[in-house]
C-alpha cells in the first residue's frame, strides 16, 4: 500500500516504506536544538534501480518528501492538508543495494508555510547518501 494519499499504483517508491519512528515531543535528555519528525525506511527493491544496484534519485526524493509529510504530521499531532512547494536535493554519494533511511525533521512550523530537512543513509553505512531541504504549503 502506498503511504502518499492519493497514489494508487505499488511501484511508487513510498509503497515500499515503512516507518521507524514518530517524534512528537523532546526525549528526555534531547539537545536544546531537537526538532520533531519522522524517520522512515524505504526497503530495498531492484525496480527502484539503476544499474548495478544504485538506488535512483527519483526514488530518493520521493522517499524524502514522503518522510517531511510524516514529520509535519507529527509536529502538527495530527492530519493537515498540504503540499510540497519546493524540495532541493543535493546527492553526496550513491546508495547501492541497501534499504535506506530517511531522518526529516521540521525546522519551522507556521500557519501557511513549514520548513524542513531530510538526511538520507544507506542502512548499512552512517555516511550521509543526499540532504533535502523542503517548503510546503499549508492548506
Amino acid at each position: 500500500m502506498c503511504l502518499r494519499r492519493g497514489c494508487r499504483t505499488s511501484a511508487c517508491p513510498s509503497s515500499a516504506s515503512t516507518v521507524e519512528r514518530v517524534e512528537c515531543a523532546a526525549p528526555p535528555g534531547a539537545a536544546a536544538d531537537w526538532q520533531p519528525g519522522a524517520i522512515l525506511r524505504m526497503a530495498f527493491a531492484e525496480r527502484l534501480c539503476r544499474n548495478g544496484g544504485i538506488v535512483c534519485g527519483q526514488a530518493l526524493m520521493a522517499l524524502a518528501d514522503t518522510s517531511m509529510v510524516f514529520a509535519i504530521l507529527a509536529a502538527n499531532r495530527g492530519y493537515r492538508p498540504m503540499t510540497t512547494v519546493d524540495q532541493t536535493t543535493h546527492f553526496m554519494r550513491a546508495v547501492t543495494k541497501s534499504d535506506v533511511l530517511a531522518d526529516a525533521r521540521v525546522v519551522r512550523l507556521g500557519r501557511t508555510m513549514s520548513f524542513g530537512r531530510v538526511t538520507l543513509f544507506g542502512a548499512t553505512d552512517p555516511k550521509p547518501v543526499a540532504i533535502v531541504s523542503s517548503a510546503f504549503a499549508m492548506l
